[in-house]
């Protein structure tokens, strides 16, 4: 066990648990006599290099706790990519400061710059201690049951659909929401769990995991609309056609692309807009509506699952404990046991880093526009305690006297 001082730093998108990660880290590194501080990398990997740091052993255990039940990234975040030379500069920026122990709380990308940096460790006979802390609301790390920040936006999207859907029936029409979701449909499929009635919305699904086609996709909305009188359904961001490409671009005139280069997905809205005007204009039923979750999922405060929240702890805190404890580099993975409990365990961090998780066959129905019951099996227990249901109005009808 090294003695030295110990870096937590977050990155990617924020979610509404990461900050229980990082209060994990830093309550349970402060209980070990050789930790002899504990620091806070401002917005990420970027505050790495431009060594902007936070003491967060000056904070109190009681703002910890408070901070911790609050939402998005306390530290800030980046969407910096870190290449080779990125990485490089980290490394010589922890050296510089004296880091010990380095944990990075962020997803695929996230993984493979610890994976990175850990090797220039290794490569300079450096002894630093390097733990990724999985999160995204993606759900998509391999070797992971699933991820912190992944249930409470599924509880958020579950709940806009069920919402939705009561709106569509009291006012009947189609509606579309795209949710996140640039290569996994965790998050569109968390919309089926809004569901209490056989002809509840939505009524159709779409995933990355399946090739989208336009004219099956209105078919599907033509067939629905005529059975129900209403059609609600949930689209993932990343659709596509058969060759993968992204259907807003075969749909839209001028596409936006992202500091990265990749296709603006959602952020913009095009994409429902886009799918409405095809309703409209193939259909020609007059009442559609579009929405773009965005943002809303990721951060939101008032439908936190308490589950995702003791979990995103826990797993702060296994980071630590690997740390202090182990002889190895690692990324903390989540494994389902029973019913419902979990187990942490420490994977190698060239076994995730960069690689990306899709939904499995068995979560998907055969005409892939639906989940099954062993998805909502699967998620379920990760919603949390207290989730609402919709109710209607038995309708007996009074006979007509004058028709």
């Amino acid at each position: 066990m090294s003695s030295g001082k110990v870096l937590v730093a977050q990155g990617g998108g924020p979610t509404a648990v990461i900050n229980q990660s990082v209060a994990g880290v830093v309550l349970e590194a402060r209980k070990f006599r050789n930790v002899e501080l504990v620091y806070g990398a401002y917005h990420g990997v970027s505050g790495i290099v431009n060594e902007d740091f936070l003491d967060l052993t000056q904070e109190t255990s009681h703002n910890l706790e408070m901070v911790a039940g609050t939402p998005s990234s306390a530290l800030g975040s980046t969407r910096d990519k870190p290449d080779l030379k990125y990485c490089q500069e980290i490394f010589k920026v922890l050296k510089a400061h004296e880091i010990a122990y380095f944990f990075y709380v962020g997803g695929n990308d996230s993984s493979d710059t610890v994976r990175i940096v850990s090797e220039e460790a290794r490569r300079g006979g450096y002894p630093l201690r390097c733990i990724h802390i999985p999160k995204t609301i993606d759900n998509d790390l391999v070797l992971n049951d699933h991820t912190p920040g992944f249930p409470s936006a599924a509880r958020f999207v579950a709940q806009a659909f069920m919402g939705a859907n009561l709106d569509n029936a009291a006012l009947p029409g189609v509606y579309l929401a795209v949710v996140m979701g640039r290569h996994a449909g965790f998050l569109t499929a968390a919309s089926a769990l809004g569901k209490k009635f056989p002809d509840d919305g939505p009524h159709l699904i779409y995933i990355p995991e399946r090739t989208f086609v336009v004219d099956r996709f209105l078919a599907d909305v033509k067939a629905t609309y005529e059975k129900h009188g209403r059609c609600v359904i949930a689209v993932s961001e990343g659709i596509h056609d058969e060759a993968g490409v992204p259907i807003i671009t075969k749909l839209a005139n001028e596409i936006e692309k992202d500091a990265h280069g990749n296709v603006q997905l959602s952020g913009t809205g095009a994409l429902a807009d886009l799918l409405c005007q095809e309703i409209k204009a193939k259909l020609g039923i007059k009442r559609v509506r579009g929405d773009t979750f965005g943002y809303l999922q990721r951060s939101f405060i008032g439908c936190v699952s308490d589950v995702d929240q003791r979990e995103a702890r826990e797993v702060g805190e296994k980071a630590v404990q690997f740390a202090m404890w182990g002889d190895r580099d690692g990324s903390v993975t989540i494994k389902r046991t029973g019913f419902y409990s979990v187990d942490y365990q420490l994977a190698p961090l060239e076994a995730v880093a960069g690689k990306t998780r899709v939904m499995e066959d068995e979560f998907i129905s055969a005409n892939g526009t639906d989940v099954t019951d062993a998805f909502r099996m699967y998620l379920r227990p990760l919603l949390g305690s207290g989730m609402p249901d919709a109710y209607r109005l038995r309708l007996n009808r009074v006979g007509k006297i004058l028709a």
